[in-house]
Protein backbone atom coordinates (compact mmCIF):
# COMPACT_ATOMS: atom_id res chain seq x y z
CA UNK A 1 0.00 0.00 0.00
CA UNK A 2 1.45 3.36 -1.03
CA UNK A 3 1.81 6.27 1.35
CA UNK A 4 1.05 9.94 0.79
CA UNK A 5 4.77 10.80 0.95
CA UNK A 6 6.05 8.07 -1.36
CA UNK A 7 9.20 9.31 -3.09
CA UNK A 8 9.43 12.47 -0.98
CA UNK A 9 12.66 13.56 0.71
CA UNK A 10 12.10 15.58 3.86
CA UNK A 11 14.36 17.43 6.30
CA UNK A 12 12.98 17.60 9.83
CA UNK A 13 14.32 19.80 12.63
CA UNK A 14 13.62 19.67 16.35
CA UNK A 15 13.48 15.94 17.17
CA UNK A 16 14.47 16.09 20.85
CA UNK A 17 12.12 13.71 22.64
CA UNK A 18 9.87 10.85 21.63
CA UNK A 19 6.98 12.99 22.90
CA UNK A 20 7.67 15.83 20.44
CA UNK A 21 5.61 16.74 17.39
CA UNK A 22 8.80 16.57 15.33
CA UNK A 23 9.42 12.93 16.33
CA UNK A 24 5.87 11.90 15.47
CA UNK A 25 6.15 13.78 12.18
CA UNK A 26 9.38 11.92 11.38
CA UNK A 27 7.85 8.55 12.29
CA UNK A 28 4.69 9.11 10.26
CA UNK A 29 6.67 10.53 7.33
CA UNK A 30 8.71 7.33 7.15
CA UNK A 31 5.59 5.21 7.48
CA UNK A 32 4.07 7.19 4.60
CA UNK A 33 7.02 6.49 2.31
CA UNK A 34 9.37 9.46 2.79
CA UNK A 35 13.13 9.41 3.10
CA UNK A 36 14.04 11.77 5.91
CA UNK A 37 17.06 13.49 7.39
CA UNK A 38 17.12 15.13 10.82
CA UNK A 39 18.94 18.17 12.16
CA UNK A 40 19.71 18.91 15.78
CA UNK A 41 21.29 21.52 18.04
CA UNK A 42 22.94 21.79 20.53
CA UNK A 43 23.04 18.04 21.25
CA UNK A 44 22.95 15.91 18.09
CA UNK A 45 23.77 12.83 20.18
CA UNK A 46 20.44 13.19 22.00
CA UNK A 47 18.58 13.26 18.68
CA UNK A 48 20.61 10.29 17.43
CA UNK A 49 19.44 8.25 20.44
CA UNK A 50 15.80 9.21 19.90
CA UNK A 51 16.12 8.55 16.16
CA UNK A 52 16.87 4.89 16.86
CA UNK A 53 13.19 4.56 17.78
CA UNK A 54 12.10 5.50 14.27
CA UNK A 55 11.02 2.74 11.86
CA UNK A 56 14.15 3.19 9.69
CA UNK A 57 17.72 4.44 10.33
CA UNK A 58 18.21 8.13 9.67
CA UNK A 59 21.14 10.55 9.44
CA UNK A 60 21.35 13.39 11.97
CA UNK A 61 23.13 16.63 11.03
CA UNK A 62 24.20 19.34 13.45
CA UNK A 63 22.47 22.60 12.56
CA UNK A 64 22.39 25.83 14.55
CA UNK A 65 19.90 27.97 12.63
CA UNK A 66 21.61 31.14 13.93
CA UNK A 67 25.00 30.05 12.56
CA UNK A 68 25.65 31.24 8.99
CA UNK A 69 28.40 28.65 8.49
CA UNK A 70 26.05 25.81 9.44
CA UNK A 71 23.35 27.14 7.11
CA UNK A 72 25.78 27.64 4.21
CA UNK A 73 26.98 24.05 4.48
CA UNK A 74 23.56 22.44 4.87
CA UNK A 75 22.71 21.95 1.19
CA UNK A 76 25.93 20.08 0.47
CA UNK A 77 25.42 17.72 3.41
CA UNK A 78 21.79 17.01 2.55
CA UNK A 79 22.55 16.52 -1.14
CA UNK A 80 25.19 13.93 -0.25
CA UNK A 81 22.58 11.96 1.74
CA UNK A 82 19.33 12.42 -0.17
CA UNK A 83 20.19 14.09 -3.46
CA UNK A 84 17.63 16.83 -2.88
CA UNK A 85 14.54 17.80 -0.89
CA UNK A 86 10.80 17.94 -1.39
CA UNK A 87 9.88 19.09 2.11
CA UNK A 88 11.20 20.87 5.19
CA UNK A 89 9.80 20.87 8.73
CA UNK A 90 10.65 23.82 10.98
CA UNK A 91 10.12 22.74 14.59
CA UNK A 92 12.42 25.22 16.31
CA UNK A 93 11.66 27.63 19.11
CA UNK A 94 13.60 29.09 22.01
CA UNK A 95 13.39 32.02 24.41
CA UNK A 96 15.71 32.72 27.35
CA UNK A 97 14.22 32.12 30.79
CA UNK A 98 13.82 35.84 31.47
CA UNK A 99 11.55 36.16 28.41
CA UNK A 100 8.97 33.75 29.85
CA UNK A 101 6.93 33.10 32.96
CA UNK A 102 5.35 36.49 33.66
CA UNK A 103 8.42 38.66 33.08
CA UNK A 104 7.14 40.34 29.90
CA UNK A 105 7.55 43.95 31.08
CA UNK A 106 11.07 43.41 32.38
CA UNK A 107 12.63 41.29 29.63
CA UNK A 108 15.74 42.94 28.12
CA UNK A 109 15.96 43.40 24.37
CA UNK A 110 18.87 40.96 24.13
CA UNK A 111 16.61 38.13 25.27
CA UNK A 112 13.79 39.26 22.99
CA UNK A 113 16.23 39.36 20.06
CA UNK A 114 17.33 35.80 20.79
CA UNK A 115 13.73 34.59 20.88
CA UNK A 116 12.97 36.32 17.57
CA UNK A 117 16.11 35.05 15.85
CA UNK A 118 15.76 31.42 16.88
CA UNK A 119 11.97 31.15 16.74
CA UNK A 120 11.00 33.33 13.76
CA UNK A 121 13.84 34.55 11.55
CA UNK A 122 15.15 30.98 11.44
CA UNK A 123 12.18 29.97 9.27
CA UNK A 124 13.47 32.26 6.53
CA UNK A 125 17.05 31.15 7.12
CA UNK A 126 16.15 27.47 6.90
CA UNK A 127 13.94 27.99 3.86
CA UNK A 128 16.71 29.75 1.95
CA UNK A 129 19.33 27.18 2.99
CA UNK A 130 17.10 24.38 1.67
CA UNK A 131 15.75 26.13 -1.43
CA UNK A 132 18.67 25.05 -3.68
CA UNK A 133 17.82 21.41 -2.86
CA UNK A 134 14.30 21.66 -4.29
CA UNK A 135 13.75 20.80 -7.94
CA UNK A 136 13.11 23.62 -10.41
CA UNK A 137 9.40 24.24 -10.69
CA UNK A 138 7.62 23.50 -13.97
CA UNK A 139 4.35 25.45 -14.00
CA UNK A 140 2.92 23.46 -16.92
CA UNK A 141 3.24 20.08 -15.22
CA UNK A 142 3.09 21.33 -11.62
CA UNK A 143 6.24 19.39 -10.77
CA UNK A 144 9.19 20.56 -8.72
CA UNK A 145 9.20 23.01 -5.86
CA UNK A 146 8.33 21.68 -2.42
CA UNK A 147 6.61 22.22 0.89
CA UNK A 148 7.83 24.00 4.01
CA UNK A 149 5.84 23.42 7.19
CA UNK A 150 6.45 25.15 10.52
CA UNK A 151 4.92 24.82 13.96
CA UNK A 152 3.30 27.69 15.81
CA UNK A 153 1.21 28.32 18.91
CA UNK A 154 -1.75 30.57 18.16
CA UNK A 155 -0.41 34.14 18.25
CA UNK A 156 -3.84 35.80 18.19
CA UNK A 157 -3.92 35.91 21.99
CA UNK A 158 -1.77 36.84 24.98
CA UNK A 159 -1.36 33.51 26.75
CA UNK A 160 -0.53 33.07 30.45
CA UNK A 161 3.23 32.73 31.06
CA UNK A 162 4.06 32.63 27.32
CA UNK A 163 5.27 36.24 27.26
CA UNK A 164 7.83 37.00 24.51
CA UNK A 165 7.32 33.68 22.79
CA UNK A 166 3.93 35.12 21.82
CA UNK A 167 5.38 37.98 19.74
CA UNK A 168 8.01 35.55 18.43
CA UNK A 169 5.27 33.22 17.18
CA UNK A 170 3.42 36.19 15.69
CA UNK A 171 6.62 37.02 13.82
CA UNK A 172 6.91 33.38 12.72
CA UNK A 173 3.36 33.48 11.35
CA UNK A 174 4.04 36.70 9.43
CA UNK A 175 7.34 35.29 8.14
CA UNK A 176 5.51 32.24 6.79
CA UNK A 177 3.09 34.44 4.86
CA UNK A 178 5.91 36.46 3.30
CA UNK A 179 7.78 33.27 2.38
CA UNK A 180 4.58 31.97 0.79
CA UNK A 181 4.41 35.19 -1.24
CA UNK A 182 8.03 35.20 -2.38
CA UNK A 183 8.58 31.46 -2.94
CA UNK A 184 5.30 30.71 -4.69
CA UNK A 185 6.81 31.42 -8.09
CA UNK A 186 9.24 28.56 -7.40
CA UNK A 187 6.42 26.17 -6.56
CA UNK A 188 7.37 26.21 -2.88
CA UNK A 189 4.48 26.26 -0.43
CA UNK A 190 4.93 27.54 3.13
CA UNK A 191 2.33 26.73 5.80
CA UNK A 192 2.11 26.38 9.56
CA UNK A 193 0.41 24.00 11.93
CA UNK A 194 -0.89 25.72 15.06
CA UNK A 195 -0.95 22.95 17.64
CA UNK A 196 -2.53 22.92 21.06
CA UNK A 197 -0.28 22.63 24.13
CA UNK A 198 1.74 19.45 24.56
CA UNK A 199 3.90 18.17 27.38
CA UNK A 200 7.05 18.54 25.28
CA UNK A 201 10.55 19.75 26.08
CA UNK A 202 9.55 23.22 24.87
CA UNK A 203 6.60 23.23 27.26
CA UNK A 204 8.75 22.20 30.18
CA UNK A 205 10.85 25.33 29.66
CA UNK A 206 7.81 27.60 30.23
CA UNK A 207 7.26 28.47 33.91
CA UNK A 208 3.61 28.03 34.78
CA UNK A 209 2.88 25.94 31.69
CA UNK A 210 0.04 24.18 33.54
CA UNK A 211 -1.86 27.49 33.77
CA UNK A 212 -1.68 27.88 30.00
CA UNK A 213 -2.65 24.28 29.29
CA UNK A 214 -5.61 24.46 31.68
CA UNK A 215 -7.43 26.71 29.18
CA UNK A 216 -7.99 23.60 27.01
CA UNK A 217 -9.81 21.82 29.83
CA UNK A 218 -12.75 24.22 29.62
CA UNK A 219 -12.75 25.74 26.12
CA UNK A 220 -11.69 23.06 23.65
CA UNK A 221 -14.70 21.56 21.76
CA UNK A 222 -12.75 18.35 21.12
CA UNK A 223 -11.09 16.68 24.09
CA UNK A 224 -7.42 17.62 24.10
CA UNK A 225 -4.66 15.23 25.24
CA UNK A 226 -1.46 16.94 26.37
CA UNK A 227 0.44 13.69 25.91
CA UNK A 228 -0.57 13.00 22.30
CA UNK A 229 1.43 14.81 19.58
CA UNK A 230 0.04 12.46 16.95
CA UNK A 231 -2.72 14.73 15.57
CA UNK A 232 -0.28 17.62 15.06
CA UNK A 233 2.19 15.28 13.38
CA UNK A 234 -0.54 14.14 11.01
CA UNK A 235 -1.30 17.75 10.15
CA UNK A 236 2.34 18.41 9.29
CA UNK A 237 2.60 15.29 7.12
CA UNK A 238 -0.60 16.19 5.28
CA UNK A 239 0.81 19.62 4.41
CA UNK A 240 4.06 18.03 3.22
CA UNK A 241 2.10 15.82 0.84
CA UNK A 242 0.61 16.57 -2.57
CA UNK A 243 -2.88 16.65 -1.06
CA UNK A 244 -2.55 20.44 -0.54
CA UNK A 245 -1.06 21.46 -3.90
CA UNK A 246 -2.52 24.98 -3.95
CA UNK A 247 -2.44 25.81 -0.24
CA UNK A 248 0.19 28.25 0.97
CA UNK A 249 0.43 31.02 3.54
CA UNK A 250 -2.05 29.07 5.65
CA UNK A 251 -2.20 28.25 9.37
CA UNK A 252 -3.90 24.91 9.99
CA UNK A 253 -5.16 24.67 13.57
CA UNK A 254 -4.73 21.29 15.24
CA UNK A 255 -5.87 22.44 18.68
CA UNK A 256 -9.15 20.68 19.35
CA UNK A 257 -10.98 23.68 17.90
CA UNK A 258 -10.16 26.04 20.76
CA UNK A 259 -9.10 28.84 18.38
CA UNK A 260 -12.74 29.15 17.24
CA UNK A 261 -14.26 29.44 20.72
CA UNK A 262 -14.58 32.68 22.71
CA UNK A 263 -13.81 32.97 26.39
Amino acid sequence: MSGILDGKRVLITGVLLESSIAFHTAKLAQEQGAEIILTAFPRPTLTERIARKLPKPVKVLELDVTNAEHLDGLAEQVRAELGGLDGVVHSIGFAPADALGGNFLNTPFESVATAMHVSAFSLKSLAMACKPLMAEYDAETGTGGGSIVGLTFDAQFAWPQYDWMGPAKAALEATSRYLARDLGKDGIRCNLVSAGPLASMAAKSIPGFSDLAAVWDTRSPLAWDLSDPGPAGRGVVALLSDWFPKTTGEIVHVDGGLHAIGA
